[in-house]
């Protein structure tokens, strides 16, 4: 691991130029200290590293001194497709790996492209996780990322909404949804059916064990078409109601923010605005509970007219709220 800190560190001052041992210490995710040992260790191997004194100061390799040690690795090849994710690159263990892809990549550009390329990454920043919104705790994707690449079979303890269950799992693959992370595998164990591959929930791991045993990939598998395929079965399976609404100009604004898809499908079909702006529509929604808290998230901008079922529900809601929440005195 020492000996690719140094490469990185070697690569950063030969593609950036002269940096300062706190700038280096940001970047290789180290301490200070660090840097100061490792800048020790590049000199006393011959690397003619220079500390300019100063408030301008900072460590800088003789000029004209460039080095041909950019041949990427498997693993810092693999982690280039995930550059555009920093922090989840950093959850899946693979931060200082990607910081070496990259620095090798940017070593090897001619200068043009290579400063071209440096314009992109500070100009173009990708933000998976959604706002206010804390990441959950996976302490196991790491060991789960190294499941799948390495083909090992997974033992594991699941938390699921009826109790925890004992699940052997073939990983095939990790999605990141929402700042969320899932693992897709083929899953064996009391209640499943073998080989039916199904998608776990990482943070809701409790233990985790690699086994020696390796397994063989299905023929064929598509980690995207599979994952869009579930994820329109659940959304068909979640959004199996229609509520008849009225919308003012700032509830249809909001809809889409709320409802997503469902909701701009809503206000395509949506009739003709009345006097005040309000339209009617008919939006999917999930089930009663899920679709009253989701409506209300709405406030006075909406109105629900129907089914008979969902607004007595959404009317008894706003009594409660109202009753909560007496008149001032």
């Amino acid at each position: 691991m020492r000996a690719d800190r140094l490469l990185s560190l070697l690569l950063l001052l030969q593609n950036r130029g002269r940096m300062t041992a706190p700038e280096l210490a940001a970047a290789l995710d180290v301490s200070v200290r660090t840097v100061y040992r490792d800048i020790e260790a590049l000199g006393a191997s011959g690397v003619p590293v220079t500390a300019d004194r100063g408030p301008s100061g900072g460590y800088r390799l003789m000029a004209g001194y460039r080095t041909r040690l950019t041949g990427l690795t498997d693993t810092e090849a693999g982690s280039l497709f995930l550059s555009g994710l920093p922090g989840p690159v950093r959850e899946l263990g693979l931060g200082a790996v990607l910081t070496t892809a990259q620095l090798k990549v940017q070593a090897s550009l001619p200068t043009a492209l290579a400063e071209h390329s440096r314009r992109v990454q500070d100009r173009f920043h990708l933000d998976a996780p959604g706002w206010f919104r804390d990441a959950e705790p996976v302490p196991h994707l790491p060991q789960v990322a190294r499941a799948v690449w390495e083909q090992r079979v997974l033992r594991v303890r699941y938390r699921r909404w009826r109790g925890e269950v004992l699940r052997e799992l073939r990983p095939l693959g990790i999605v990141l949804k929402g700042g969320i992370w899932y693992a897709v595998a083929v899953a064996s164990g009391e209640g499943d059916g073998d080989d039916a591959v199904r998608t776990y929930r990482i943070s809701r791991l409790l233990e985790a064990e690699t086994a020696e045993e390796t397994f063989d990939r299905p023929t064929g598998f598509d980690l995207p078409a599979y994952w869009e395929a579930s994820a329109r079965r659940l959304e068909a399976m979640l959004r199996q109601d229609v509520a008849r609404v009225r919308l003012s100009p700032q509830g249809q604004r909001l809809l889409p923010a709320k409802f997503g898809t469902s909701g701009e499908q809503a206000l395509d079909d949506a009739g003709p605005a009345d006097e005040a702006g309000w339209v009617e529509v008919e939006l999917a929604v999930e089930s009663q509970p899920v679709a009253v808290s989701d409506l209300l998230s709405l406030g006075a901008e909406t109105e629900v007219l129907g089914p008979p079922a969902l607004r007595k529900a959404v009317i008894e809601a706003v009594r409660a709220l109202a009753a909560r929440y007496p008149p001032a005195v």
